[in-house]
């Protein structure tokens, strides 16, 4: 079997073995047991060493391949037969171990363990518990990302979580999979969550907790229903947890067995006396523990990111925010925690230092909805909802550290009790006023160019070229083309984007390529397939990764850059979202984002090729983009690839394309064209279709272009001028504060208003007017009546100073006479 050459790895084959003629089984087998020893199976292990005859046996294939955090998933060993009086153990990350087992039919299976981590968890396998000489790897899944077929389901989950508020009660009722547990009979328990130690120090721990079992030895029917009664201390002090089901021939509280979680919720239904004689009194007792403990804790506020001003810009911003699974307008989500909202998102990344979220929501206007307006508006995080990296300690525990600081304290605040001030205090939503939305470049057709300042050109060459390169953020996009064919399979004079690959840092290099399967696309990991087929979004080694569906993939780094592949009528299209920190910071064939399009046609040597260059020299221009060997991010794992681009030059100079098309009047292709291509993307649209003889083609094309136009216009800047507070006694009607946004106030009966009765907001920022307030008819009766007598005593006073000063000169005038007539006396 030929070995193939798969690039950017540890363990690589040299040149001399690429090209030598294939190796005979046993030669092969050889260099595999030279190998096996340190074979980790990443991507390496199969590619490498796929001649041997038993590597499978060594790395492992399983299914399912992923599962929740929390543990208790049955997988298969798929590739190895074992002996059936085996015992397997199974070790998870080198410390971690989990009981195995061998079924009838000789197929291995190990259960998950319970993690604080979600992404790839590297597993051995062993036979005699001393040699563990299988491996593999695990997805460990966010609890609320999972498929609800995985779940244990709490029936009417606002019953579980409200139980013992005034009006709730009577029966609790849950449903799950029987064939997920391998048992005739489980057992039904409660499990707690904590964290404890000095917070953001070494001592700061999480711990899930055993409580108690509400069902013993039930049988395994997928349901069961029971009447809780509150608990007595110290077990009432655990007041979030999750239901498990696992077999009932385990100890009570036994980890790491094969069991169901339900979803993290809050476990009303268990809590003390005290909260069911007056739940509103005891949840208002925990909100002002929490408000003190918060005082004491660092703030996260100032380093979390602003939200985007609407919904527009929320949706389009994909490289930094992304869909809450909890408020999703998509899903017709009820927005629980957000009453009043129609969808959120939350930034994907927590913050630099306290690993902090941000959540965004918005109502149907599309508007951000504030706090300081709603109990629906946004919030932000002390633990993001989907962790941070590495995970493991708080409060970076994806999910449950969130549902710590940020949920169960807000059942205390605002659900359990009328208390939302003390919550709002310590997370109030941030406006956009800071906010900077990213901007877009896109590959599209076959292919065009939309640079990030709005350049639009079109480099038809064949091989492999850099896309973007930021070296600041040491973020590469590289990009493959290949020929086209027209609709009878005749090869055009034209290429098509075929691959992308890309990679920040020291991150997974991920890899999105066309495959032939109705426009899916494969992802590859580290040269490795993904399957998505389970799980929707993949926490890798600094990157994310999310495709709904098999025509979409979204990749997320840490910097916020996001990109986009779309699968369409066989063409692979590339929209690219760069945040504004990224500004002249950028080379290559998507431009230099620094808002001046006359540059972006700069070459890899520093000369700029005018936008009225001929085809000829955009052409010449985009082969000096073209990627080395030694820099390549790409997979070559098929023949074809290597001879036509791994031993081939990474610009085919022997392609020459089609520089343009003629509309020839007698051709009838064109009258549907001309008809079809109008408006934005027309030229393209004509280009593509005339090319490729295809018209379903140039309308993709069309459609590319006119999505690339509507996803700038929604990330254009938006000014807002910031929350305006209702005055006392009075109210405001408007929660908009973006330009041209018009707020209007009153006055209760009673009060009159003073100030500005509306306020615009301007496009510098500010609000036009002046602060509004409202003043009490009464207050102004009593004003009105104290200047009265204020005025009044002041005329009296007036008077007598002036009565005085009279008398006074008076007195004086009669002294002066009398001076004088003594001095006349005295001269007689």
């Amino acid at each position: 079997m030929f070995i193939y050459r798969v690039l950017s790895l540890g363990l690589m084959l040299s040149l001399v073995d690429l090209i030598s003629q294939p190796v005979a089984a046993q030669s092969c087998e050889g260099h595999c047991g030279e190998k096996l020893a340190s074979c980790s199976c990443e991507p390496t292990c199969e590619t490498l060493l796929n001649c041997c005859t038993d590597v499978k046996q060594f790395c492992l294939d399983i299914s399912p391949h992923s599962g929740s955090l929390l543990g208790g998933t049955d997988f298969k060993l798929l590739n190895v037969k074992f002996d059936k009086n085996l015992n397997l153990t199974c070790r998870f990350k080198s410390e971690i171990m989990t009981r195995g087992y061998v079924d009838t039919d000789g197929v291995g299976h190990c259960i998950s363990p319970l993690l604080f981590e979600s992404g790839w968890i590297p597993f051995k396998v062993s036979t005699d518990g001393i040699n563990y000489n299988r491996a593999g790897r695990w997805l460990s899944v966010h609890h609320s990302k999972l498929s609800v077929k995985y779940k244990l389901i709490l029936v009417n989950g606002t019953q579980w979580q409200y139980y013992g508020t005034p009006g709730v009660d009577g029966i609790l009722f849950m449903v799950w999979n029987s064939s997920l547990i391998k048992a005739e009979r489980v057992n039904v328990e409660l499990w707690g969550y904590e964290e404890f130690g000095e917070p953001y120090s070494d001592e700061w721990r999480a711990e899930w907790k055993y409580l108690y079992s509400v069902g013993k030895n039930v049988a395994n029917k997928g349901e069961f229903s029971f009447v809780p009664t509150p608990r007595e201390m110290p077990l009432a002090q655990w007041h979030m947890g999750s239901m498990r089901v696992s077999p009932s021939t385990e100890p009570d509280g036994t980890c790491n067995v094969n069991a169901l979680w339900s979803s993290a919720h809050a476990l009303a239904y268990h809590l003390e006396k005290t909260f069911r004689k007056d739940s509103a009194a005891w949840a208002l007792e925990k909100c002002r523990k929490w408000d003190e403990e918060e005082k004491l804790m660092p703030s996260f506020l100032t380093e979390i990111t602003d939200c985007p001003c609407t919904l527009a810009q929320a949706r389009a911003d994909t490289g930094r925010f992304h869909t809450d699974y909890g408020c999703d307008i998509e899903k017709g989500s009820k927005c629980t925690y957000h009453p009043g909202a129609v969808h959120c998102v939350r930034a994907i990344q927590g913050s630099p230092k306290y690993a902090a979220g941000q959540q965004c929501c918005y109502d149907k206007t599309g508007a951000q909805v504030l706090t300081t307006d709603s109990i629906g508006g946004s919030t932000p995080d002390r633990g993001h909802d989907w962790g941070s990296p590495p995970y493991k300690k708080p409060p970076k525990v994806p999910g449950f550290s969130h549902w710590k600081y940020d949920v169960i304290t807000f059942y205390y605040c605002c659900l359990w009790s009328d208390n939302c001030d003390y919550y709002f205090t310590h997370r109030p939503s941030s406006d956009c006023r800071t906010y900077q939305p990213p901007k877009a470049a896109s590959v599209l057709g076959d292919p065009h160019f939309i640079t990030f300042d709005g350049s639009m050109y079109t480099f038809n060459g064949k091989g492999e070229y850099v896309l973007l390169h930021s070296p600041q953020y040491q973020l590469t996009v590289q990009g493959r083309t290949e020929p086209m064919k027209s609709e009878n399979g005749s090869v055009v004079k034209a290429t098509r984007l075929s691959s992308v690959a890309m990679r920040e840092n020291s991150s997974d290099v991920i890899e999105v390529r066309l495959t032939d399967k109705a426009d899916h696309l494969q992802v590859l990991q580290n040269q490795q397939v993904l399957s998505f087929s389970e799980q929707t979004w993949m926490d890798l080694e600094g990157v994310f990764v999310f495709s709904a569906v098999p025509q979409n993939v979204t990749v997320m780094f840490p910097s916020g850059a996001g990109i986009e592949v779309r699968g369409r009528g066989g063409v692979m299209t590339l929209t690219v979202l760069l945040p504004q920190e990224f500004k002249k910071k950028t080379q290559g064939l998507l431009g230099k984002m620094n808002d001046h399009p006359e540059d972006d046609l700069t070459s890899s040597n520093g000369t700029v090729v005018g936008g009225n260059s001929s085809s000829q020299d955009i052409f010449t221009f985009g082969a000096g983009w073209a990627i080395t060997n030694e820099s390549s991010l790409f997979t070559y794992d098929s023949e074809l690839l290597l001879n036509e681009y791994y031993f081939s030059p990474k610009h085919d100079p022997s392609f020459i394309p089609q520089f343009s098309v003629s509309e020839d009047t007698s051709d009838p292709l064109l009258k549907p064209t001309l008809k079809m291509c109008v408006g934005d993307g027309a030229q393209f649209c004509k280009y593509d279709t005339l090319s490729t003889r295809s018209l379903e083609l140039g309308n993709n094309t069309l459609h590319a272009v006119r999505a690339h136009t509507a996803t700038a216009e929604d990330l254009q800047p938006v000014v807002s001028c910031g929350w305006l507070r209702p005055p006392k006694q009075g109210q405001k009607e408007g929660t908009l504060y973006l330009e041209g946004a018009n707020v209007s106030f009153s006055c209760n009966r009673g009060y009159r208003l003073y100030g500005s009765r509306e306020r615009v907001c301007q496009k510098d920022g500010l609000w036009s007017g002046e602060d509004t307030h409202c003043v009490s008819d009464n207050i102004l009766g009593i004003v009105f009546g104290t200047i009265g007598s204020v005025l009044t005593l002041v005329v009296m006073v007036i008077a007598i100073i002036l009565y005085t000063r009279k008398q006074k000169r008076e007195r004086l005038t009669e002294r002066e006479n009398k001076v004088v007539y003594h001095h006349q006396v005295a001269s007689l």
